[in-house]
């Protein structure tokens, strides 16, 4: 072999040990397989995580993670956690948009609307967090759909994720209403504790909303579940809240995320493990953060209706995009790209299904 033809190997060789080190190859549980960058971007870790969530037992993940502290372990002392409880996911999409935020704890609907407003720029949905815990609660009297004509019926907030289902059903079941909420029956948007007030008071009719409300409306309030979101879906399994950053912050900072992604892997498992503890490490953040703590039976029923996964259960996404552009709420598009969980297929060690709407 002469000389140009012995280099001419070398460069070869060389060439295809960076490709096969800077590309790994992951299968799913159905045995596909997707190649991928084994990492976002290297290392580098940010001196601080904002993180938004909400003080639901919807977000059991976020409010545990970060009351016993696991997210912190995770991060490490070389980044500061700081976080901000929110009511609704459109108003921590816009702290996100603002650059007050770099991680939320979302809903299904306001990633999408963040996604689509950004022209699919500004987020990236890196993993699930829960499935199921959200119903439609109304008076003992009302014992079908076509009876909440003329009703008056809350969500949490106009275009999020309990917003959109609320629309849909109302639709499905022959009651039209306008992007305001007006029509057949009346969606007004109210926080979850007003709501609970005002349905108490017999101002309201009911509620489309996520635990531990629903639980609250039945148990304090006296109503009745017409629907339980999980009988909508295959399986009863859904998209309830997922993990979304930014994307600048995802590719400036991918040790950072890697180490949140490692903090709610950590922390759904000691929730699983022991739901006793849980259960009571949920309840003790949910008094220091609302200032009032659920009654026994209310967080035993909360926790009854969700599935802690870092599963996004990215199948009931595009549904549920289909349904928020149908309300016109949502302006429609295309949503490929809008998850990216190279992170968290490295650490499972396994490729999560994105339902082909990855990076």
């Amino acid at each position: 072999m002469n000389r140009n033809a012995r280099l001419l190997a070398l460069s070869t060789t060389a060439l295809a040990l960076v490709l096969s080190s800077a590309c790994a190859t992951t299968k799913n549980d159905t045995g596909q397989t997707r190649t991928s960058a084994a990492a976002v971007t290297g290392s580098a870790t940010a001196p601080q995580l904002r993180l938004g969530y909400f003080a639901n037992v919807t977000h059991a993940t976020a409010v545990y993670g970060v009351g016993e502290g696991v997210f912190a372990r995770e991060l490490g002392a070389s980044t500061v956690l700081k976080t901000q409880v929110f009511n609704a996911g459109p108003a921590e999409v816009e702290a996100l948009f603002g650059g007050a935020l770099d991680a939320a704890y979302i809903g299904p609907n306001p990633a999408i609307n963040a996604f689509v407003k950004s022209k699919g720029q500004a987020i990236r949905i890196i993993a699930g967090a829960t499935s199921g815990g959200a119903s439609l609660v109304v008076r003992p009297d009302i014992t079908s759909a076509a009876q909440l004509r003329g009703k008056k019926i809350a969500s949490p907030q106009t275009g999020g994720t309990q917003d959109i289902a609320l629309r849909t059903f109302l639709a499905k079941n022959g009651l039209k209403t306008d992007v305001r909420g007006a029509g057949d029956a009346t969606i007004i948007a109210e926080e979850n504790s007003q709501t609970l007030q005002l349905f108490k008071d017999g101002k309201i009719d009911g509620g489309w909303v996520p635990e531990p409300w629903a639980s609250r409306l039945v148990l304090e309030g006296g109503g009745k579940v017409l629907v339980d979101e999980k009988t909508l879906w295959p399986q009863g399994r859904f998209v309830t809240t997922h993990l979304i950053v930014r994307t600048d912050y995802l590719s400036k900072y991918p040790g950072t995320v890697k180490a949140l992604l490692r903090g709610e892997i950590a922390a759904n498992k000691e929730i699983v493990a022991d739901p006793v503890k849980a259960k009571a490490v949920v309840n003790a953040q949910l008094k220091a953060l609302t200032g009032k703590s659920l009654k026994p039976a209310t967080i035993d029923r909360a926790f009854s209706e969700i599935e802690v996964t870092e599963d996004p259960i990215a199948s009931s996404l595009a549904q549920s995009a289909a349904n928020a552009f149908a309300t016109g709420l949502v302006k429609q598009a295309d949503l490929h790209g809008i998850y990216d969980l190279r992170l968290l297929d490295e650490l499972l060690g396994r490729q999560v299904d994105d339902a082909g709407l990855g990076s």
